[in-house]
Parts: structure tokens; C-alpha cells; sequence
């Protein structure tokens, strides 16, 4: 499994490259968006990456960097027209107080 830690001056369009690129391998199943912990699963449900945000969820801007990925993100893999999949539980109450 690769760590990936980020802050919060991670760039939107060079993340979205990057997961993107990786959920374009063939062995890669599912990305599962929980919070601060982008986790990516291979077809055995083995953990390959986990993007970790080490971020505030309180700060509004922080906030809306993470949707804009989350939705360039699903929209790539929804582009890629095979059983890749997501689940997506950015937004829980319990990270934002």
C-alpha cells in the first residue's frame, strides 16, 4: 500500500490527474471517498493507495477544493465505462463540526 499525505495546499488539478491516472489500471476496482481518507481498493479488495487529507473540514475553501476533485474524479471513472466504482461519503457530519 502507498501513503499519500496531503494539506491543504494540495492542487486540485494535478490530484485529479494523479487518482485518475491510477484508477485508469486495470487492476484497480473501487475508490472508496470516506472524509479525509481516499482509499483505492484492487479487484482482491486489497488496499493499493490511501490518499489521506490532513486537512480542517471547517474551512469552507479546503471544503470546496476536495468537492471539485471528489466530482472530477467520479466523472473520470464514470468515463471509463468498466466495473470501477466509488462510494462517496465526503461530506460527513462527523468531520465537520
Amino acid at each position: 500500500m502507498k501513503e499519500i499525505l496531503l494539506d491543504e495546499d494540495f492542487d486540485v488539478d494535478i490530484l485529479t490527474e494523479q487518482i485518475s491516472r491510477i484508477m485508469e489500471r486495470w487492476s484497480i476496482q473501487f475508490l472508496d471517498i470516506n472524509g479525509p481518507n481516499w482509499v483505492i481498493y484492487d479487484y482482491d479488495m486489497r488496499i493499493k493507495y490511501l490518499f489521506q487529507f490532513q486537512v480542517d473540514f471547517n474551512d469552507l475553501e479546503t471544503r470546496i477544493k476536495l468537492e471539485d476533485l471528489k466530482l472530477n474524479v467520479i466523472h473520470h471513472i464514470e468515463s471509463i465505462k468498466d466495473e470501477t466504482t466509488y462510494r462517496d461519503n465526503l461530506a460527513n457530519a462527523v468531520f465537520i463540526k
